[in-house]
Protein backbone atom coordinates (compact mmCIF):
# COMPACT_ATOMS: atom_id res chain seq x y z
CA UNK A 1 0.00 0.00 0.00
CA UNK A 2 2.64 2.53 1.08
CA UNK A 3 4.99 1.86 -2.15
CA UNK A 4 1.34 2.62 -3.99
CA UNK A 5 1.25 5.66 -2.44
CA UNK A 6 4.74 6.36 -2.73
CA UNK A 7 4.22 7.26 -6.82
CA UNK A 8 2.50 10.68 -5.70
CA UNK A 9 4.11 13.89 -4.28
CA UNK A 10 3.50 13.91 -0.25
CA UNK A 11 0.74 15.29 0.82
CA UNK A 12 2.59 18.89 1.61
CA UNK A 13 4.15 18.30 -2.14
CA UNK A 14 0.95 18.52 -3.95
CA UNK A 15 0.95 21.86 -6.70
CA UNK A 16 -2.75 22.32 -4.57
CA UNK A 17 -1.71 21.18 -1.48
CA UNK A 18 -4.40 22.99 0.21
CA UNK A 19 -7.45 21.33 -1.34
CA UNK A 20 -9.06 18.44 -1.03
CA UNK A 21 -11.63 16.56 -3.04
CA UNK A 22 -13.69 13.92 -1.81
CA UNK A 23 -16.36 11.67 -3.18
CA UNK A 24 -19.04 9.45 -2.63
CA UNK A 25 -19.09 6.45 -4.28
CA UNK A 26 -22.48 4.54 -5.64
CA UNK A 27 -23.54 7.35 -8.43
CA UNK A 28 -21.24 9.61 -8.09
CA UNK A 29 -18.00 7.45 -8.75
CA UNK A 30 -19.08 4.48 -9.89
CA UNK A 31 -23.03 3.14 -11.29
CA UNK A 32 -24.71 2.42 -8.16
CA UNK A 33 -22.79 -1.14 -6.63
CA UNK A 34 -21.18 -1.02 -9.95
CA UNK A 35 -17.37 -0.81 -10.97
CA UNK A 36 -15.52 2.75 -11.36
CA UNK A 37 -14.98 2.68 -15.08
CA UNK A 38 -10.88 2.96 -16.46
CA UNK A 39 -11.36 6.53 -17.34
CA UNK A 40 -12.70 7.66 -13.88
CA UNK A 41 -9.96 5.98 -12.29
CA UNK A 42 -7.58 7.48 -15.15
CA UNK A 43 -8.66 10.67 -13.81
CA UNK A 44 -8.56 10.84 -10.10
CA UNK A 45 -4.88 9.13 -10.42
CA UNK A 46 -4.01 12.57 -12.72
CA UNK A 47 -5.69 14.59 -9.90
CA UNK A 48 -4.14 13.22 -6.94
CA UNK A 49 -0.88 14.96 -8.57
CA UNK A 50 -2.43 18.14 -8.42
CA UNK A 51 -4.24 17.53 -4.93
CA UNK A 52 -5.28 15.13 -2.37
CA UNK A 53 -8.36 12.79 -3.07
CA UNK A 54 -10.36 10.92 -1.03
CA UNK A 55 -13.44 8.84 -0.95
CA UNK A 56 -16.58 8.77 1.43
CA UNK A 57 -19.21 6.50 1.40
CA UNK A 58 -21.85 4.24 3.85
CA UNK A 59 -20.67 0.82 2.57
CA UNK A 60 -18.04 -0.74 4.03
CA UNK A 61 -14.23 -1.59 3.41
CA UNK A 62 -14.80 -4.98 1.21
CA UNK A 63 -18.08 -3.64 -1.32
CA UNK A 64 -15.47 -0.43 -1.97
CA UNK A 65 -12.91 -2.41 -2.63
CA UNK A 66 -15.12 -4.52 -5.24
CA UNK A 67 -16.33 -1.07 -6.49
CA UNK A 68 -13.04 0.81 -6.72
CA UNK A 69 -9.96 -1.55 -6.87
CA UNK A 70 -9.04 -4.76 -8.21
CA UNK A 71 -7.55 -8.57 -6.15
CA UNK A 72 -4.45 -7.09 -7.13
CA UNK A 73 -4.58 -3.46 -5.73
CA UNK A 74 -5.93 -2.14 -2.64
CA UNK A 75 -8.47 0.13 -2.91
CA UNK A 76 -6.48 2.32 0.04
CA UNK A 77 -3.42 2.59 -2.31
CA UNK A 78 -5.79 4.22 -4.95
CA UNK A 79 -6.73 7.47 -2.44
CA UNK A 80 -5.34 9.64 0.25
CA UNK A 81 -7.73 8.87 2.28
CA UNK A 82 -10.31 6.31 2.00
CA UNK A 83 -13.83 6.47 4.47
CA UNK A 84 -15.56 3.10 4.67
CA UNK A 85 -18.77 3.98 6.82
CA UNK A 86 -19.34 7.31 6.76
CA UNK A 87 -15.18 7.50 8.45
CA UNK A 88 -15.88 5.26 11.22
CA UNK A 89 -13.50 2.65 9.01
CA UNK A 90 -10.89 5.27 8.26
CA UNK A 91 -7.41 5.00 6.20
CA UNK A 92 -4.85 7.26 5.78
CA UNK A 93 -2.19 6.62 3.08
CA UNK A 94 -3.00 2.72 3.39
CA UNK A 95 -2.98 2.94 7.05
CA UNK A 96 -5.73 2.33 9.67
CA UNK A 97 -7.12 5.41 11.90
CA UNK A 98 -9.20 5.01 15.05
CA UNK A 99 -12.60 3.64 14.14
CA UNK A 100 -15.86 3.73 15.93
CA UNK A 101 -18.46 0.73 16.89
CA UNK A 102 -22.31 1.17 16.43
CA UNK A 103 -23.20 -1.24 18.70
CA UNK A 104 -20.70 -0.19 21.51
CA UNK A 105 -22.37 3.34 21.42
CA UNK A 106 -26.15 1.96 21.31
CA UNK A 107 -25.36 -1.44 23.40
CA UNK A 108 -26.85 -4.36 22.88
CA UNK A 109 -30.45 -4.37 24.66
CA UNK A 110 -31.59 -1.53 22.30
CA UNK A 111 -29.48 -2.98 19.31
CA UNK A 112 -31.84 -6.20 19.63
CA UNK A 113 -34.79 -4.15 19.90
CA UNK A 114 -33.92 -2.09 16.76
CA UNK A 115 -33.39 -5.07 14.59
CA UNK A 116 -36.44 -7.21 15.78
CA UNK A 117 -38.85 -3.57 14.77
CA UNK A 118 -37.40 -3.24 11.52
CA UNK A 119 -37.78 -7.39 10.75
CA UNK A 120 -41.29 -6.99 11.90
CA UNK A 121 -42.10 -4.61 9.72
CA UNK A 122 -40.42 -6.02 6.36
CA UNK A 123 -42.50 -9.24 7.27
CA UNK A 124 -45.59 -7.13 6.77
CA UNK A 125 -44.05 -5.25 3.27
CA UNK A 126 -46.04 -5.83 -0.23
CA UNK A 127 -43.25 -5.72 -2.99
CA UNK A 128 -42.42 -7.32 -5.92
CA UNK A 129 -39.86 -9.57 -4.60
CA UNK A 130 -38.03 -10.12 -1.27
CA UNK A 131 -34.94 -11.69 -0.98
CA UNK A 132 -31.68 -12.33 1.52
CA UNK A 133 -30.09 -9.96 4.24
CA UNK A 134 -32.47 -7.28 5.00
CA UNK A 135 -30.13 -6.07 8.10
CA UNK A 136 -26.32 -5.73 7.21
CA UNK A 137 -24.30 -5.34 10.62
CA UNK A 138 -21.15 -2.82 9.97
CA UNK A 139 -19.05 -1.48 12.57
CA UNK A 140 -20.43 2.03 12.43
CA UNK A 141 -24.02 1.33 11.36
CA UNK A 142 -26.90 -0.83 10.20
CA UNK A 143 -27.92 -1.05 6.84
CA UNK A 144 -31.52 -2.10 6.44
CA UNK A 145 -33.36 -3.59 2.87
CA UNK A 146 -36.71 -4.12 2.55
CA UNK A 147 -35.77 -6.58 -0.63
CA UNK A 148 -32.75 -7.55 0.90
CA UNK A 149 -29.13 -6.96 -0.21
CA UNK A 150 -29.05 -10.55 -2.25
CA UNK A 151 -31.28 -9.00 -4.99
CA UNK A 152 -30.56 -9.49 -8.61
CA UNK A 153 -29.26 -6.39 -10.15
CA UNK A 154 -32.44 -6.37 -12.30
CA UNK A 155 -34.60 -6.79 -9.10
CA UNK A 156 -32.93 -3.77 -7.24
CA UNK A 157 -33.86 -1.68 -10.58
CA UNK A 158 -37.22 -2.82 -10.21
CA UNK A 159 -37.34 -2.25 -6.75
CA UNK A 160 -35.69 1.60 -7.12
CA UNK A 161 -39.14 2.17 -9.03
CA UNK A 162 -41.67 0.57 -7.21
CA UNK A 163 -40.16 2.86 -4.12
CA UNK A 164 -40.62 5.67 -6.11
CA UNK A 165 -44.10 5.32 -6.94
CA UNK A 166 -44.52 3.73 -3.16
CA UNK A 167 -42.52 5.55 -0.77
CA UNK A 168 -41.27 2.08 1.28
CA UNK A 169 -38.37 3.38 2.63
CA UNK A 170 -39.52 6.72 3.04
CA UNK A 171 -42.34 5.53 5.27
CA UNK A 172 -40.20 2.54 7.04
CA UNK A 173 -37.77 5.51 8.29
CA UNK A 174 -40.75 7.34 9.54
CA UNK A 175 -41.97 4.59 11.22
CA UNK A 176 -38.79 4.02 12.76
CA UNK A 177 -38.15 7.62 13.70
CA UNK A 178 -41.53 7.85 15.89
CA UNK A 179 -40.92 4.39 17.69
CA UNK A 180 -37.67 5.52 18.54
CA UNK A 181 -37.43 8.62 19.04
CA UNK A 182 -35.28 8.58 22.09
CA UNK A 183 -32.24 6.89 20.47
CA UNK A 184 -30.84 9.89 19.25
CA UNK A 185 -30.35 7.79 15.64
CA UNK A 186 -30.51 9.52 12.22
CA UNK A 187 -31.89 7.45 9.31
CA UNK A 188 -30.73 8.45 6.04
CA UNK A 189 -32.01 6.75 2.45
CA UNK A 190 -29.22 6.11 -0.58
CA UNK A 191 -28.72 4.06 -3.38
CA UNK A 192 -31.47 2.03 -4.57
CA UNK A 193 -32.84 -0.09 -2.10
CA UNK A 194 -31.76 0.34 1.44
CA UNK A 195 -31.02 3.34 4.09
CA UNK A 196 -28.82 3.42 6.78
CA UNK A 197 -29.45 3.75 10.62
CA UNK A 198 -26.38 5.44 13.05
CA UNK A 199 -26.03 7.81 15.80
CA UNK A 200 -26.81 11.15 15.06
CA UNK A 201 -23.64 12.78 13.99
CA UNK A 202 -22.01 9.76 12.31
CA UNK A 203 -22.85 11.19 9.55
CA UNK A 204 -20.32 11.82 6.28
CA UNK A 205 -19.62 14.79 8.28
CA UNK A 206 -17.88 12.63 10.80
CA UNK A 207 -14.87 11.91 8.30
CA UNK A 208 -13.85 15.57 8.15
CA UNK A 209 -12.61 15.30 11.61
CA UNK A 210 -9.55 13.21 9.85
CA UNK A 211 -9.78 15.95 7.12
CA UNK A 212 -9.09 18.70 9.97
CA UNK A 213 -6.64 16.61 11.48
CA UNK A 214 -4.05 16.41 8.94
CA UNK A 215 -2.89 19.67 9.91
CA UNK A 216 -1.22 17.82 13.00
CA UNK A 217 0.41 15.14 11.14
CA UNK A 218 2.02 16.78 7.82
CA UNK A 219 1.50 20.53 8.64
CA UNK A 220 -0.99 20.45 5.55
CA UNK A 221 -4.10 22.59 6.52
CA UNK A 222 -7.65 21.89 3.85
CA UNK A 223 -8.87 25.07 3.63
CA UNK A 224 -10.64 24.16 0.57
CA UNK A 225 -12.57 20.39 0.93
CA UNK A 226 -14.78 19.81 -2.11
CA UNK A 227 -17.17 17.18 -2.07
CA UNK A 228 -19.36 15.40 -4.63
CA UNK A 229 -22.44 13.41 -4.52
CA UNK A 230 -25.68 12.10 -6.08
CA UNK A 231 -27.72 12.14 -2.91
CA UNK A 232 -27.51 15.92 -1.85
CA UNK A 233 -31.23 16.78 -1.12
CA UNK A 234 -32.32 16.57 2.70
CA UNK A 235 -32.86 13.25 3.75
CA UNK A 236 -30.13 11.72 1.11
CA UNK A 237 -27.18 10.48 2.54
CA UNK A 238 -24.73 12.84 0.90
CA UNK A 239 -26.97 15.62 2.03
CA UNK A 240 -25.24 16.72 5.86
CA UNK A 241 -21.92 16.94 3.78
CA UNK A 242 -22.83 18.67 0.99
CA UNK A 243 -24.17 21.60 2.84
CA UNK A 244 -21.80 21.65 5.77
CA UNK A 245 -19.80 24.72 6.19
CA UNK A 246 -16.48 23.26 5.99
CA UNK A 247 -17.30 21.69 2.24
CA UNK A 248 -17.80 23.25 -1.13
CA UNK A 249 -20.48 20.68 -2.24
CA UNK A 250 -20.96 19.67 -5.96
CA UNK A 251 -24.12 17.66 -6.90
CA UNK A 252 -23.73 14.88 -9.43
CA UNK A 253 -25.83 12.87 -11.36
CA UNK A 254 -23.88 9.85 -12.54
CA UNK A 255 -19.86 9.22 -12.88
CA UNK A 256 -20.16 10.98 -15.96
CA UNK A 257 -21.45 14.32 -14.64
CA UNK A 258 -18.28 14.16 -11.82
CA UNK A 259 -15.56 13.67 -14.61
CA UNK A 260 -17.01 16.74 -16.53
CA UNK A 261 -16.90 18.79 -13.50
CA UNK A 262 -13.26 17.42 -12.54
CA UNK A 263 -11.80 18.05 -15.81
CA UNK A 264 -13.88 21.93 -16.07
CA UNK A 265 -12.57 22.40 -12.39
CA UNK A 266 -8.74 21.35 -12.35
CA UNK A 267 -7.95 21.76 -16.19
CA UNK A 268 -7.53 18.00 -16.54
Amino acid sequence: MAQAASVYPPLEERPTKETICLFDVDGTLTPARGDASPQMLQLLSVLRHKCAIGFVGGSDLAKQQEQLGTPQIPVTSLFDFCFSENGLTAFRLGQPLASQSFIGWLGEDKYKQLVNFCLRYISEIECPVKRGTFVEFRNGMINVSPIGRNCSLRERNDFEAYDKAHQIREKFVAALKEKFSEFDLTFSIGGQISFDVFPTGWDKTHCLQHIKGEKEISGVDYKTIHFFGDKTSRGGNDYEIYEDERTVGHSVRNPEDTMKELREMFDL
